[in-house]
């Protein structure tokens, strides 16, 4: 590991060869398109999440361990590992090599998870075992029944993250920024209309998955992108395995985080029956937020962040940081002091009976509360983990990441006991001040870090959106009692829509340059 006080000669990765420049493309645009599809696909998860909340809790937490083991599964080998590896790589080589690699690639990724998928099945008993405490509030039967069923949407979800991969290396985020849309329509027409069992709950969501993958089939062949997966061998591969792997082992570690927390959530001697419900229902609203202002500009800006890498502009490198941070925690401050405010209000949005599961209110509620709080730190993580990425210098992420996950599970066996649910949020937005703050160091030493601004800025608009919070709560306070979804939706378009515009219009009168942007793209 280097720590050398200014940007190396082979900062972007050793041997490079001259990366072929493509036609620049605005980043502003590029954001917005990411933007709307992750506003479809968090808009249309909602949908699915209210009917999936239908379900009774034996059906439905069952349903929700299953799906972990896949979902674990997918991060480690498919969605943020070929993303944060697979680019910066591809980025450097020409059009030929470019297909090339694709091909073995994939070659590599299906048949690994083919492995993966069999072995998913045929553990499933030993998995949910795992996964489940000795005092469990969850059916384990119905859980491992459930889990075989379910386990070859791992297959279905690497094959369209090779798709999105592929498209988003070119900078072609419309079709596969809108992917994710397609899995939830078929996934809410398939509840719908299936019969509401375990079976064809779980059959419903692979479904999905097949929807998200062929609708991105289209435009991989309309660009010339679509691979012919082998098992060959290519000079790339290696780059791209290696920087596969420490990337994994990150991943893993928060794996081994959410596997910890799913265990304590499935305590009878902690928890009701409902909570893995509600933590499931607060975790669809803190990652519609999350993904909308955060990961979305993160996911567009990244070909750009390898772009600059693999040029070594280093100057545009550090000013395309500033613009990460800044427009990231512009957007998430007021979403996470508004959710601390109207945490009960996001919640009653999944109620669509005036009869709703009431622990499963309260508990999503609690944990909703506490990982608002995390927003704006967890920003700062995600736009600096992708600086570390595009210059291909995984080892330094993946040290403080799995720092970070390692702290994170201390402070919730320290902090829930003592703080309840919310003790969840506190450590999740503890580790993540932390992380920020040990990327940030490591990011200066390299590059030289942009600290002053980022602090300026932080600085205006976290007293800003403390202000937007308080003046939302203080309205909901004469609102109706939450609980059913039309006195939710109504206090977040109140008490929310006030307190929105308050934080919008100290932004206008402070000049920041953000809305500046907002106004100058709006103009067009």
């Amino acid at each position: 590991m280097e720590f050398g006080g200014s940007p190396s000669p082979d900062a972007g990765g050793p041997n490079k060869p001259a990366p072929q420049k493509p036609a620049q493309k605005s980043v502003g645009r590029n954001t917005l398109i990411v933007m709307a599809g992750t506003l479809g696909s968090r808009l249309s998860g909602i949908v699915r999440q209210q009917i999936i909340n239908l379900f009774g809790n034996t059906l439905l937490e069952a349903f929700l361990v299953a799906v972990r083991i896949p979902n674990l599964l997918r991060e480690l080998l498919a969605e943020g590992a070929l993303v944060n590896s697979f680019i910066p790589v591809y980025k450097t080589l020409d059009a030929a090599e470019r297909k090339a690699l694709a091909s073995a690639f994939s070659g590599v990724l299906i048949a690994v998870n083919l492995v993966l998928m069999a072995l998913g099945i045929l553990a499933a008993p030993l998995i949910v075992n795992i996964l489940l405490s000795g005092t469990s509030n969850v059916d384990r039967a119905l859980a491992v029944y459930m889990t075989q069923l379910v386990m070859p949407f791992l297959m279905l979800i690497s094959l369209s993250s090779i798709a999105m991969g592929l498209l988003n290396a070119d900078e072609h985020f419309r079709e596969s920024s809108f992917a994710p849309v397609a899995f939830n329509i078929a996934s809410i027409i398939a509840l719908l209309l299936l019969p509401d069992t375990a079976t064809w709950l779980a059959f419903g969501w692979l479904i999905g998955g097949v929807a998200q993958l062929l609708v991105q089939l289209p435009a991989l062949r309309r660009f010339g992108l679509l691979p012919t997966p082998a098992l060959i061998r290519h000079p790339a591969l290696g780059r791209v395995l290696r920087q596969m792997a420490p990337f994994t082992l990150t991943a893993g570690a928060r794996q081994l985080l959410n596997v910890y927390v799913t265990r304590l959530l499935s305590d009878g001697t902690l928890f009701r029956q409902g909570t893995q419900g509600g933590y499931s229902n607060a975790e669809a609203l803190f990652t519609m937020v999350n993904g909308l202002f955060v990961v979305s500009p993160a996911l567009a800006l990244l070909p750009r962040f390898s772009q600059h890498a693999a040029e070594k502009d280093w100057p545009a490198f550090r000013a395309l940081t500033v613009q990460a941070v800044r427009t990231t925690t512009f957007l998430a401050a007021p979403m996470s002091a508004l959710l601390v405010a109207l945490a009960p209000y996001a919640v009653s949005l999944f109620n669509l009976r005036t009869n709703y599961d009431v622990p499963r209110f309260e508990q999503g509620t609690g944990i909703l509360t506490g990982w608002a709080l995390a927003l704006v730190p967890w920003a700062i993580v995600t736009i600096l983990l992708r600086t570390f990425y595009a210059r291909e210098r995984t080892r330094e992420a993946v040290i403080i990441s799995a720092i970070g996950f390692v702290l994170e599970v201390g402070l919730y066996r320290l902090l829930v006991p003592q703080l309840g649910l919310l003790g969840f949020g506190v450590s999740t937005t503890i580790s993540g001040i932390l992380m920020a703050g040990a990327l940030a160091l490591l990011y200066r030493r390299a590059l030289g870090f942009p600290s002053r601004q980022i602090a300026s800025h932080l600085a205006r608009i976290v007293p800003m959106a403390a202000l937007a919070g308080a003046l939302a709560w203080l309205i909901s306070r004469v609102m109706p009692a939450p609980g059913f979804i039309l006195p939710g939706m109504l206090g977040l378009a109140v008490a929310g829509g006030v307190g929105l515009a308050a934080y919008l219009l100290l932004a206008v009168a402070l000049k920041m340059p953000e809305v500046a942007g907002v106004l100058k793209r709006l103009k067009r």
